[in-house]
Formats: C-alpha cells, sequence, structure tokens
C-alpha cells in the first residue's frame, strides 16, 4: 500500500458556535462549545485513514492532557505516530467561533507545533520511504524546505496546502507537485483574483493546482493551463470547518489508490481524485467540528454509487 506521510499541525480546537462575530469590544452569548482534536495535519491525516489510506504522522504535541487525547485519536483512527514528538511546550490550540451560516473564524496558537523546525533522521526514513509527503504551513518554514529535500531526493509526490500563507523561499511552490489553496490564498499568493488566472500561476513548471472554492467546487491546472472547473456537491452546509482539509486527505486517499511511484500522475487519475475528494468533503460541512465531521470509506462509496 503507498503510505501517506503528513508532516503537519495537531492542535485541540476549542469550538464555540454562536450566531455572529461580536463587534469589536462586545460581549454576547454563544449557543455551545465543544473540544475537537484538530490541527490541519491533524485533519488531513485523519480525513485520508478514514479512507482507507496508509498514513504516517509527523509532528509535535506537549506533554499534557491534550496531547494525549491527540495521540490516542491516532492510535483509534490506525494512523502511525511513532515519530510524533513531545515538546516541552503546549499542545497547540485552535480557538473557532463558528457562525449561524455555517461560516467560521480561527485563531491559531502554534504551541508544540512552533518547536518543530526539522525532521529527525527517524522522520527522514519515514518520509523517503512514503508514495506521498502532505504538508501545510501551520509549521515553521525550515521543517517544510527539510520535508520537500527529503521528499524530491527520493522521488516522492509532494502535497502542500499554502495555509495560513506565510513567506516561503523563492521557488518552494515551484518545487512542489501539488498546490492546493484555497481562493482567498491562491490571490494571495499570485496578485490574481480570478481563481482561473491564479491557478494557472500556481501550476506553471509542471507542477499541479487546485484552488479550492467552497460550494462553486474546484479549478484544477497543470503546467500553466486550466483543465477545468469541477463542481461542488450541494448540501446544506452547517459547519465548513476542516472542508479544506477533508478535501485534501480524500484526495491523496483516492491518489495513492493506483498511485506508482516514479510515474506522473495522469489528468485522469486527479481528475477523478478531484471527483472523489469534493464528495468527501461535502459530507464534512453537513457535521460540525474538524475530525468529528470526516466521512469513511463506506459513506463516501455509497454517495458515489448513486
Amino acid at each position: 500500500m503507498n503510505t501517506i506521510a503528513v508532516l503537519g499541525s495537531a492542535n485541540m480546537d476549542l469550538v464555540v458556535r454562536q450566531a455572529r462575530l461580536p463587534l469589536p469590544g462586545e460581549t454576547i452569548f454563544g449557543q455551545g462549545f465543544s473540544t475537537v482534536p484538530g490541527g490541519k495535519g491533524l485533519n488531513q491525516a485523519v480525513a485520508a485513514a478514514r479512507l482507507g489510506a496508509d498514513v504516517a504522522f509527523l509532528g509535535a504535541v506537549g506533554a499534557d492532557a491534550y496531547g494525549t487525547q491527540l495521540r490516542a485519536l491516532l492510535t483509534t483512527e490506525g494512523i502511525r505516530s511513532t515519530e510524533l514528538a513531545t515538546a516541552d511546550a503546549p499542545t497547540g490550540t485552535a480557538h473557532i467561533a463558528v457562525v449561524d451560516s455555517g461560516e467560521n473564524s480561527i485563531v491559531v496558537v502554534s504551541g508544540a507545533n512552533a518547536t518543530v523546525t526539522a525532521l529527525s533522521v527517524q522522520q527522514r526514513g519515514i518520509v523517503a520511504d512514503s508514495a506521498f509527503l502532505v504538508m501545510q504551513c501551520e509549521l515553521p518554514t525550515r521543517a517544510l524546505v527539510d520535508g520537500i529535500a527529503v521528499a524530491r531526493s527520493a522521488g516522492v509526490f509532494t502535497v502542500l496546502t499554502p495555509a495560513p500563507v506565510v513567506p516561503l523561499p523563492a521557488g518552494f511552490l515551484a518545487s512542489v507537485d501539488l498546490v492546493v489553496p484555497n481562493q482567498g490564498e491562491a490571490a494571495e499568493l499570485t496578485g490574481e483574483s480570478d481563481p482561473v488566472r491564479a491557478a494557472e500561476v500556481l501550476s506553471a513548471g509542471e507542477t499541479w493546482a487546485i484552488v479550492t472554492l467552497g460550494s462553486e467546487g474546484a479549478v484544477v491546472a497543470f503546467n500553466g493551463e486550466a483543465l477545468g472547473l469541477a463542481p461542488a456537491r450541494p448540501v446544506n452546509a452547517v459547519d465548513t470547518t476542516a472542508a479544506g482539509d477533508t478535501f485534501v486527505g480524500a484526495l491523496v486517499a483516492r491518489l495513492a489508490v493506483d498511485f506508482v511511484r516514479g510515474t506522473a500522475v495522469t489528468p485522469d487519475q486527479m481528475i477523478e481524485a478531484v471527483r472523489y475528494a469534493t464528495v468527501a468533503s461535502s459530507v464534512s460541512v453537513t457535521r460540525s467540528g474538524a475530525t468529528s465531521s470526516m466521512p469513511t470509506l463506506a459513506e463516501v462509496e455509497a454517495i458515489l454509487r448513486h
């Protein structure tokens, strides 16, 4: 089985449901509170594992209650976490406000995630032995650069969600095989407000780029040329938290099914994976929370059969 190595953040999400966002200086009442395992890295790892992928998670948590809970979740989901470090810092947290429309606002406190600045010898071995390396930008950039270097030398297919948008070294995005930003991130990275044009710019130099557009679907581009718009599956959204992470985890899980290391991903493979990921993310927005909203393989396959 093609292993997916996820180098990323692990947080405990502290979620408040409320009618609207408060104005500056205003206090309002919330309608509910919950703690849910999250972090873009952990989210993507769980999404891929629930859909049948073989996943290894690389990152760090603290020696605290949240860290213990996150480790337990990884074990429950069948994700290998032997190289998940215990840092001398609190486990990362994300403070999430979800309003009645289903949209959310998030403040992340990095905590232990900020201690991941390079890969250990053991982590390098896991990356080199994997078929895919999946990363986001909630870890220090030095760790991402280290991961890319190991992956490229070993012929590993690399996937980056450039969120949040942070300064990256020159040429870094061009060295990634697949970049998956949302529309706002793509515009910030390229200066192009048109998502199609942004996808074309991001895909220059034989890179795949998928710009997600929420309920409008996703633009797929390769080598500077847009291949088309993949439509979203219409649903009534309850909470969009981790919808993008579900999309990426599902996308890579589907690519891993028939991926042959050392060969190029074909347009047919990518388009099929995008279709699959669109279904998975459409299920996630109908439920509350991050990892708590992610579908199983059986759920996605049942939808695809109809």
